[in-house]
């Protein structure tokens, strides 16, 4: 009687393990992001590095997830920005661009990648865009 019980126990917390992982291909890669002002949720995960060089020198059509590991004031993390979501150019896949602010400029959060590519230029750039060479496997998953 014992062995079916100890057997059901064994195949059920093998079952539940992987829930406890944090699998980046699930619920644990869920992140926030911008998009034309609105919010969405994204599952975002990176590519590993041979696959990153090949889709960088074989794929024209790329998307841009803009970042800032730095963060904003307060020790508030910044919210990436999207190029596009599915209906508009979408990719599954992006290269992240981060997002650096010049001295004399407060980082902030942007919304909007029109804002980004517009803060980057003019005589006094309020950021510096720097593309990392990393590219991840992104899916809009929802509104936010």
């Amino acid at each position: 009687m014992r062995m079916p019980s100890l057997a059901v126990l064994v195949m059920s917390l093998s079952a539940v393990a992987p829930a406890f992982a944090g699998s980046l291909n699930g619920a644990a890669g869920i992140m926030p992001a911008f998009y034309d002002g609105d919010s969405f949720e994204i599952n975002f995960k990176e590519l590993p590095p041979v696959a990153e060089q090949s889709v960088l020198a074989h794929n024209q059509s790329i998307n841009t997830i803009f970042m800032s590991d730095a963060g904003l004031p307060g020790g508030e993390p910044f919210v990436s920005v999207l190029d596009a979501i599915q209906g508009d150019g979408f990719n599954p896949l992006w290269e992240e661009v981060q997002i650096v602010f010049n001295p004399g400029h407060t980082p902030r959060q942007f919304t909007r990648d029109d804002d980004i590519l517009q803060a980057a230029t003019g005589a006094d750039p309020e950021i510096s865009l720097l593309g990392t060479g990393e590219v991840y496997r992104c899916a809009v998953v929802g509104v936010k």
